[in-house]
């Protein structure tokens, strides 16, 4: 696991050694164990490494035979000795003993612009081939691994965070208004945006190639990989017994190949069914007791900590705990350095603790990210179902449901979630999934920003991700969806981020390539039937876990964030969201932030996650736009 990040020149003059060394060091946190650098000319590649895989020999960049090709990565490759073992046969010379890194200028060499597609991993890579002068970024097929770059007319620069990028004299921190509007509906701000319109992601599954012989016009960006579920008309016909079976051979599999280290492993248990699963197959395969992280909180509705002992026990594991209070809150401004850009998933709070906890013990932790998206974990999948028979009564029963006080006393209360369903429920189904997700709607939308702050309507930067699943059954298309925008942009930066800021390399067995490809040709009735969720994984594990873990609420790492609003954190909250902040800011009318929290304090309804998102791009105009001195 590392950080990298490069610069070339799109006009012939050479690169900038203490630009690129700048960069560099913004990204020490995510490799704080060696760091180096090539530059020639023009060209300039930089990576930070935390040693996992050949601690003595995989310092980065790394050169094939001739020094003609040299190479950084994030990530790790799980089938590299597979690789390597068909390069040598090749004739191809390895310097290092086994380094994963290595077998990337090979393969390049070998297969070229296809060499992506032979991987299995989590991967974020940068390839300068000298004799084709071309530049060659590529990001995994799940987006595990981030990517960031930027071009104007004289620079392509690039980097695993958006804070590399910033060092460059010339980058411009002008705010993307098509990213606001996207960030208040979705908590995040999905690819291939970012926060500030000079800067964008790589996609996932996606090449950038840069030729010398183009100049500034010679960027490309190519697919190699786009996870798609089947037709339904080609969906695995086994029984669920066998595909059960199946499944948990595949997990296992996938979990073996992800235990491969040079350091010691963990797992972040949160007491759910997909990192209780990963905790189970891990302790199978190893030989020595497996250690194990969980959060827990003085709020019982949100503490799974009961569970996840369960599993502990179970499985004889060393088992490590952290209780968070609201004092948590104090984190606040360190997050917003952490993401660079406004994220409002507040479960990124918890996932920092449990990050700085586990890295007090080991280097790498397994997390069961993906494990909802692709065998259907969502309570909204079951309103999808719902909505297909119920619309038209949902919609009579509006009035009547919006009218439900609110508890906000659980993790997700069933008046929320009525009042999302008959909001949503009449819809047409890409509307609908956005009504079932969003934080802000548009008309909230509409009150909130002051004018002249437009921006794309959010709908449509779902929609080509939707329309890629067309022939697949309704269900698999919204978890298809959720899988390259919910996934990509929310839950898989929250875990990169926040386990990367204490050094801690997080790995996500269910986005195995394996896995992955076995999940998407299931047919939607053995991921969600009735108001049953994850049925083939619940099934699966059945033979390996405590019944409570299998028949249990999901929780994952949630906070009790409305119950803070009125408690501890409304005092910070009044104070950041004041109409002077706000004012100042320049996008948002400033009475809404006190309208918004005094509604929520009398319990009129639960704002709490709006509220957060305010909050949070607060924060994050204080650290990253205002302390540049920038005029937004």
């Amino acid at each position: 696991m590392c950080g990298i990040c490069g610069l070339i020149s799109l006009d012939g003059a050479p690169v900038d050694p203490e630009v690129l060394e700048s960069m560099s060091e913004t990204l020490v946190h995510r490799g704080p164990d060696s760091h180096g650098s090539f530059v020639s000319g023009g060209v300039g590649l930089a990576a930070r490494r935390l040693a996992i895989i050949d601690l003595a020999g995989g310092d980065q960049p790394i050169a094939n035979e001739d020094g003609s090709v040299n190479v950084v990565q994030n990530g790790e490759i799980y089938n590299y000795r597979e690789l390597r073992a068909e390069l040598e046969q090749r004739g191809h010379r390895f310097s290092t003993d086994h380094s994963d890194t290595e077998v990337l200028v090979h393969l390049y060499e070998e297969k070229g612009l296809s060499f992506a597609e032979e991987l299995r991993g989590m991967f974020a890579i940068a390839i300068w081939d000298s004799r084709r002068r071309r530049l060659v970024l590529a990001r995994d097929r799940f987006g595990i691994k981030p990517l960031y770059y930027s071009a104007d007319a004289r620079t392509l620069s690039f980097g695993s965070e958006l804070k590399a990028l910033t060092q460059r004299p010339e980058f411009s921190r002008e705010v993307d208004h098509d990213a606001i509007r996207a960030f208040l509906t979705f908590s995040f701000v999905p690819a291939p945006l970012t926060i500030f319109s000079s800067a964008r992601k790589l996609p996932p599954g996606s090449l950038l190639v840069w030729d010398e012989s183009a100049g500034a016009d010679g960027i490309t960006i190519e697919t190699y990989a786009r996870p798609r579920p089947a037709a339904a008309d080609a969906l695995r016909p086994e029984s669920e017994a066998e595909l059960a079976e199946e499944l948990r051979s595949r997990l296992r599999d996938s979990v073996a190949a992800h235990l491969i280290s040079d350091v010691p492993v963990g797992v972040l248990l949160s007491g759910g069914v997909d990192s209780s699963a990963l905790t189970a197959f891990a302790a199978l395969e190893s030989s020595r007791p497996v250690k194990t992280f969980s959060i827990g909180f003085d709020e019982r509705a949100f503490d799974e900590r009961d569970r996840a002992r369960l599993v502990a026990s179970r499985y004889a594991t060393e088992h490590h705990e952290l209780l968070v209070r609201p004092d948590a809150i104090e984190l606040l401004p360190a997050l917003a350095h952490v993401f660079d850009e406004p994220f409002a998933d507040a479960s990124a709070i918890p996932t920092y603790l449990v990050s700085k906890l586990a890295r007090e013990h080991v280097k790498v932790a397994l997390s069961g990210e993906g494990g909802d998206e692709l065998f259907g974990g969502y309570n909204y999948y079951v309103g999808h179902a719902l909505a297909r028979h119920a619309g038209g009564l949902a919609r009579q029963l509006r009035p009547l449901v919006e009218r439900l006080p609110s508890s906000s006393k659980q993790a997700s209360t069933l008046d929320n979630k009525a009042k999302r369903f008959v909001r949503g429920a009449g819809l047409d189904p890409l509307e609908r999934h956005l009504v079932f997700k969003q934080i802000f709607s548009a008309e909230q939308l509409a009150s909130l920003l002051v004018p002249g702050t437009n921006g794309r309507p959010p709908l449509e930067l779902l929609r080509p991700q939707y329309d890629a699943s067309e022939g697949a059954e309704d269900l698999a298309r919204f978890m298809h969806l959720d899988l390259g925008v919910y996934l990509v942009e929310d839950m898989l930066v929250k875990t990169d981020r926040a386990s990367m800021a204490h050094s801690l390399e997080a790995r996500v067995p269910i986005l195995d390539k394996e896995v992955a490809e076995f999940a998407l040709a299931l047919p939607s009735r053995l991921k969600v039937r009735g108001f049953s969720k994850k049925r083939l994984m619940r099934r699966a594990m059945e033979p390996l876990l405590p019944k409570e873990i299998l028949s249990g609420p999901k929780k994952g790492f949630s906070i009790p964030l409305a119950a803070w609003f009125r408690r501890e954190l409304e005092p910070v909250a009044r104070e950041a969201l004041s109409p002077e902040v706000l004012r100042g800011q320049g996008f948002f009318e400033p009475d809404a932030g006190h309208a918004l929290l005094d509604a929520h304090v009398a319990r009129h309804d639960d704002y709490s996650r709006q509220l957060w998102a305010l909050l949070m791009f607060t924060y994050w105009f204080e650290r990253h736009a205002t302390s540049a001195g920038t005029a937004l």
